[in-house]
């Protein structure tokens, strides 16, 4: 059995470029042999954080908005991978605001090791996405044990689809299948 593959998406457009390359992350991690699931966070109900430490006494959020069965699917992944489009070169707000609302599992004992960043942009630079990769560092940085072991810069992407042009959706591909 291969490893449990966690794709968190976090563009609220459906079948835009960074799902693009979650889904081409993910077609890989099966021709590999893993298990992989998807969620994508414009279906999820999330509140920020409210800083109340809830989470550090009861290892679950005081919010009922359904972050908690996510964080318990997050918990049981061997790899995480997070796509998300740049907005203002920096991840999306939707990941972001996720990524505030995973403090329980700091708490608790986790599997994930290897975590992806996958991103597209219009803009043309690789250095587009350097705040995102700077922001899924800070957040690795809080789980020992774990590490970026790779990002895809889809740059260049500034229409529907066209992060297939860039070469990144095939560059995904090959992450899923070496993870």
């Amino acid at each position: 059995m291969g490893k449990r593959v966690l794709v968190i998406c976090s563009s609220p457009r459906r079948n835009g470029n960074s799902e693009i390359l979650a889904d081409e992350f993910i077609r890989g991690a099966a021709e590999a042999g893993h298990q992989t699931e998807k969620i994508r966070l414009a279906e999820q109900h999330i509140g920020y954080c409210r800083a109340c430490y809830y989470c550090e006494t009861n290892k679950a959020c005081v919010q009922q908005d359904g972050v908690n069965e996510l964080l318990a699917k997050l918990q049981q992944a061997d790899t995480v991978v997070f796509a998300t489009p740049i907005y203002f070169f920096e991840m999306s707000g939707q990941l972001k605001v996720f990524l505030d609302r995973t403090m329980p599992l700091y708490f608790l004992s986790y599997h994930f090791r290897d975590v992806y960043l996958l991103a597209s942009a219009a803009e043309d630079a690789d250095s587009a996405m350097d705040g995102a990769v700077k922001g899924i560092e800070g957040w690795i940085d809080c789980y020992e044990g774990s590490r970026l072991a790779g990002v895809v810069r889809g740059h260049g992407a500034d229409r529907p689809g066209t992060v297939r042009a860039t070469g990144a959706a095939e560059e995904a591909y090959r992450l899923g299948l070496q993870s």
